[in-house]
């Protein structure tokens, strides 16, 4: 009885121990140049700070990275089904409007597809973290005051974190701003990562 005991002990020790490890969750940010490290160094983009907060954190998600300079929500939405059959993600981040905005685009159709981009997310299982934008008022105060809206309006309706302005805390300093006044510096990310930290680390319940 004892040697039984003691082979079925050794089994589950050896089980235990070749058992594979936990496969990592994926975060996926899903935006365009503000994201996808315009003008920056290797590694030095807010997604890639990101992933390396969430090792020191010593947590089992990774980032995928899958912003495109110059992304419209339309270009999004037409891609974003292939996006996550392809990386499975546990979490979406949803940072795409301002390329709409730089260009007038009709804002009902933006909406439309913020919604289809974070119903397509939740279908799969994935939670959403939506990012919102403003923009500078070049087509009249009712247009700026909409666009920014919109991202509340559609945060509120799917119920998902909404990260109110992407670039909050330092939109007005140019300091931090590459010469084409548009695409944050370096030494920007760090600030876009905590303003985007705030609202994930609690979707996750991260200390």
């Amino acid at each position: 009885m004892l040697i039984r005991l003691h082979s079925l002990i050794v089994v589950l020790i050896v089980a235990l121990f070749a058992a594979p490890a936990a496969a990592a969750r994926t975060i996926l940010v899903f935006g365009d140049s503000l994201s996808a490290g315009y003008g920056l160094a290797r590694g030095e983009d807010w997604p890639q700070l990101l992933a390396q907060r969430l090792q020191q954190k010593k947590t089992d998600y990774t980032v995928v990275n899958a912003s495109i300079s110059g992304e419209t929500t339309q270009g999004g939405a037409n891609r974003i089904d292939n996006a996550l059959k392809t990386h499975r993600p546990a979490v979406v981040i949803l940072a795409l409007g301002a390329n709409d905005g730089l260009r007038g685009s009709d804002l009902n159709a933006m909406r439309r597809n913020l919604e289809r981009m974070i119903d397509a997310a939740q279908r799969s299982q994935a939670r959403v973290v939506l990012a919102g934008m403003r923009i500078p008022p070049n087509y009249g105060l009712a247009y700026t005051e909409k666009f920014q809206q919109t991202f509340r309006e559609v945060a509120r309706a799917r119920r998902v974190p909404l990260v109110p302005f992407l670039l909050e805390g330092f939109a007005d300093r140019r300091e931090y701003f590459l010469p084409d006044n548009l695409h944050p510096t370096a030494a920007a990310q760090p600030m876009i990562l905590e303003t985007v930290w705030k609202p994930l680390a609690a979707l996750l319940k991260i200390q």
